[in-house]
């Protein structure tokens, strides 16, 4: 095999390589004469399928196989021999014209490739970082309490002559009739009957309960209504619509008591272990909070520890979903305030900076990572794969085998372990000082909380 080597440029390489086709030709045969011992075909035994016989039938298969195999093997052994580790699939393109005809000629490929960068590891246990904490207080849960016993309270009906001939009020219960139109026309799921709806709350488009208010039994009333944007049924995204209500009985609320009873419902054996739970529960959600705020701050540190020249490809695939994500984000409108001031120019030369820096972070924690042997053992992967088919109740079997038979899918799930396996590796190393603030500064910007 000759291999030249026709650009080292940064960490740009390309290289022109040629096998013999002396060396191609003696792989094809092989192949040819390995599959004659197992072909079955009219007028021949078993196994005895004369070799021209098996080219004339096989040969442009066998050819189209060897070729691919000697270009991927040929492309390894340079890429090993010289110590070289891609960023990305290597670029390969066939220059040999006619290979596999009576005439012999040699393979000959070129291939193109970008370089992992050389990093130098940062010492670790200069980084100082604050690693803030938020406790759960008796009246969030006092809340969290009040607010589950809402959502579980009753309605009764209310006696005609106690009603009157007022109508609904906020916070009562309305059972109504709805068909909903748009331009005229009625649309998917927007027709019910004997729907029960909560005058002033919440669950329905917005604007829809608050135009309920003072509707009588028997009444009816049409209300417009315009659908958020987004919108889960896209069709409906932005659009006005109108509603025709016709109300059939008004309920009222029957407060649930904060109690044992309460807590046997929701599984808990006391007021006390519920209280417990949830206080748990919100517990957890803090520290999930100060583990993001905390991670961010590292990460904060390493991008101004470290400096190295990234893969323009790797830069280049990652501000390409950057940017389809923002132009998604302008479509519907959804986009940042401050970008919508900004002309594409701005946007893109900011957008690929953070293009830049995600891919450096990520370069530096997965060269971390393998300096320090860091690795996601099978017992993580499958429990990440149990957690993840858990989220499709009744398809978990389904989901277990789509990752099996998926790798890449599998990595999606392989790559968060991974970071964190990293961050906390270097957490162990860097000076990490404790901070108790308020549950409320928690999401906020270390640099203004």
């Amino acid at each position: 095999m000759q291999v030249t080597e026709t650009l080292s440029e940064g960490l740009r390489r390309a290289f022109s390589i040629v096998v013999p086709a002396a060396d191609i030709e003696q792989r094809r045969t092989a192949r040819l004469t390995d599959l004659g011992r197992t072909l079955r075909l009219p007028g021949f035994r078993p196994g005895k399928v004369p070799l021209p016989v098996v080219r004339q039938r096989y040969g442009t298969a066998v050819t189209a196989e060897v070729l691919e195999e000697s270009v991927s093997q040929a492309t390894q052994q340079v890429l090993s021999e010289r110590g070289l580790r891609p960023a990305m699939q290597p670029k390969v393109d066939l220059v040999s014209k006619d290979i596999g005809t009576a005439v012999a000629v040699d393979l000959e490929f070129t291939v193109e490739l970008e370089l992992l960068p050389e990093i130098t590891m940062p010492d670790f246990s200069g980084v100082v970082l604050t690693r803030v904490k938020a406790e759960v207080a008796d009246e969030t849960v006092d809340k969290a309490l009040a607010d589950i016993a809402r959502r579980n309270r009753t309605f009764e009906d209310i006696p005609a002559e106690e009603l009157g001939d007022r109508g609904a009020a906020t916070g009562e219960a309305l059972t109504i009739d709805y068909i909903g139109r748009v331009d005229g026309e009625e649309f998917a799921g927007g027709s019910a009957t004997d729907v029960q709806v909560e005058v002033a709350g919440e669950g329905f488009i917005p604007g829809f309960t608050e135009q309920l208010e003072g509707l009588r039994p028997g009444e009816s009333r049409t209300i417009t209504v315009t659908f958020p944007t987004p919108y889960a049924a896209e069709a409906l995204a932005g659009k006005t619509a109108q509603f025709a209500i016709a109300a059939k009985k008004i309920r009222r609320a029957v407060e649930t008591p904060i109690d044992d009873a309460l807590a046997n419902k929701l599984g808990a054996e006391s007021l006390d272990e519920l209280r417990r739970m949830i206080a748990r529960r919100i517990q957890s959600e803090y520290d999930q909070l100060a583990r993001l705020r905390l991670k961010r701050q590292l990460l904060d540190k390493l991008a101004d520890l470290v400096s190295f020249a990234s893969p323009e490809g790797m830069v280049d695939t990652e501000f390409d979903q950057i940017w389809q994500q923002f132009e998604a984000a302008r479509k519907a409108g959804t986009q940042d305030e401050e970008d919508k001031a900004k002309d594409d120019d701005t946007l893109k030369a900011e957008y690929r900076a953070i293009a830049e820096r995600r891919v450096r972070l990520g370069l530096l924690l997965a060269e971390i990572g393998r300096v320090n042997n860091i690795t996601v053992s099978p017992d993580e992967m499958m429990r990440a794969v149990r957690t993840e088919a858990a989220r499709y109740p009744g398809q978990e079997a389904g989901m277990m085998e789509f990752f099996r038979k998926n790798p890449r899918a599998a990595d999606t799930l392989r790559g968060p372990i991974f970071e964190d396996k990293v961050i906390d590796f270097v957490l162990e190393l860097a000076q990490v000082s404790e901070d108790v603030i308020a549950p409320e500064d928690l999401a906020k910007d270390p640099a203004v909380a």
